[in-house]
């Protein structure tokens, strides 16, 4: 352990310190937009891939410029969105998949039962959410109200305007409409709910057979959506927090498929470490193609990569060969 001493400096500064480490700046006026909007702690983690190795000053290799940084960091921007953009569709389905069997086979409040669960999965967690967010809505709508009641509307448009508010959620509707149970229905409650704790509601199933039913409508098996749900989660939260992801190195790996009855990429087929965002890319591609089969997100993909080709894609887990397998061809 040791003092931390390093100061806080200005954007001229930091262009100094950028130069004074051999990074090519053609264009300083451009270049100290650029830092206005995005931070020089931001870019650092894209800086280390050009910069030179063991070099305790943090040297770059010759010749590189800020706009390779850039586009490297624009890159990953736009990387980040289209990957967010597919998980949203998948967490989307998997909720639907979630209610449309379990509200039918055990009833609209089955989550308010700890017989679903296993048991060291955290029920009272669950349930402690779902009062919490209900309650939120409860107390928005009241917070709401009383500034209607302040306002110069008439009596009856105040009425009218309160009505509105309590249907703006379902949260605010069940809590300001029923009175038993205090929770309100399951379908209702998976939409409330975050990704990653809807992974962990999945996993905490008790009952393989509601695994499976539910894994069935993704054309899964039930470990293979139990895993992929984990990792994700850790992917989505990359993203929502505009985090470094192109070249990241898997902290939660996903479990690949053992046996393969469907199309699938013949890379990941073969051992190897496969801890990189191409694995990832690949369950985004296939799960896609489950929930939208008219689907263009591979093509979007192509799209992105091809406007970037300096890219590193083995960084990123790519093989060299990977256009031509047929799991990368949009099918007709």
């Amino acid at each position: 352990m040791k003092l931390f001493s390093k100061p806080a400096i200005d954007i001229p500064a930091q262009l100094t310190l950028l130069k004074h480490r051999g990074l090519i700046i053609q264009d300083e006026a451009k270049a100290h937009c650029f830092l206005e909007a995005v931070s020089f702690f931001r870019l650092t983690p894209y800086m280390r891939s050009f910069q030179l190795s063991h070099d305790a000053e943090h040297g770059f290799r010759p010749g590189t410029r800020l706009k390779e940084l850039t586009r490297l960091y624009d890159f990953d921007r736009r990387l980040r969105l289209l990957v967010i953009d597919s998980i949203e569709r998948i967490e989307v389905a998997t909720r639907a998949a979630i209610s449309n069997h379990m509200g039918p086979q055990h009833g609209a409040h089955w989550y308010m039962d700890a017989r679903f669960f296993q048991r060291d999965y955290r029920h009272q967690v669950l349930l402690d959410s779902i009062r919490s967010k209900q309650e939120k809505a409860r107390q928005d709508h009241l917070r709401e109200c009383q500034r209607i009641e302040t306002s110069q509307s008439t009596d009856t448009r105040k009425v009218k305007l309160k009505n509105l508010r309590a249907k703006e959620s379902y949260a605010r509707h069940y809590t300001l409409t029923y009175n038993a149970p205090d929770l309100m229905p399951a379908w209702a409650a998976m939409e409330e709910i975050t990704l990653g704790e809807l992974s962990h509601l999945f996993k905490g199933l008790a009952r393989d057979a509601d695994k499976k039913a539910i894994a069935r409508r993704m054309a899964l098996h039930g470990p293979l959506l139990q895993s992929w749900l984990h990792t994700l989660t850790t992917i989505r939260n990359i993203c929502a927090h505009h985090a470094r992801l192109w070249n990241r190195e898997l902290g939660i790996r996903p479990e690949l498929p053992k046996t393969v009855n469907f199309l699938w990429p013949q890379y990941l087929q073969k051992p190897g470490q496969h801890a990189r965002m191409f694995t990832v890319l690949c369950i985004l591609n296939l799960l896609m193609r489950r929930v939208s089969p008219h689907t263009s997100w591979d093509t979007r993909l192509h799209e992105l990569l091809s406007e970037f080709p300096e890219i590193n894609l083995a960084a990123m887990g790519f093989p060299p060969n990977w256009k031509s397998d047929p799991f990368w061809k949009a099918p007709d």
